[in-house]
């Protein structure tokens, strides 16, 4: 599913697919110009704060998300087995302790405060994706990564993921 990178519209997104479908795991992916690896988000902070507008112009800076929730929220998922699940298909792979304050920040903490509140038992985590090879033609010396490697990481680690919930 498509999750508009934009501040008012992500979590809700997220949030009516998790309330139509109950799942166990949510993982989220988004885009990290700049990293050269997968990178399994390991905190999610209570805080929007950028110098880059989202695609609908919203600016937040300084900006809680949550203005009566926790500071921060730990992914609930394996980013470590992720991470190692993902090397081992070859694709590199780590743990990030910090996923920003953009988007992607806003939308994980705002999928694990909406988890604990409503007293959910499924999981949630994120995964950075480096820019496609495509996106730096014209960008010289800017990291990427092949999309088919790069599905190939972000399945393993998914696999990593159900296996916690579903396997020994």
């Amino acid at each position: 599913m498509a999750v508009p990178c934009e501040f008012r519209r992500a979590i809700e997104t997220v949030v009516s697919a998790i309330e139509k479908h109950r799942p166990g795991v949510i993982i989220c992916v988004g885009q990290a110009g700049g990293r050269d690896r997968l990178c399994m988000e390991r905190i999610a902070i209570n805080i929007d704060d950028t110098e880059n507008a989202d695609n609908a112009g919203v600016q937040p800076i300084d900006q809680p998300i949550a203005p009566n929730g926790p500071t921060a929220y730990f992914a609930t998922v394996p980013v470590k087995a992720m991470a190692a699940a993902s090397r081992i298909a070859g694709v590199p792979a780590e743990v990030s302790n910090s996923a920003g304050t953009y988007v992607c920040n806003h939308l994980l903490y705002g999928v694990l405060h909406y988890l604990a509140a409503s007293g959910s038992t499924a999981r949630a985590g994120f995964i950075h994706v480096p820019y496609a090879e495509s996106q730096v033609v014209d960008k010289p010396g800017k990291p990427s990564m092949a999309l088919p490697v790069m599905a190939r990481g972000v399945e393993a680690a998914i696999a990593a993921a159900l296996e916690q919930i579903d396997g020994p």
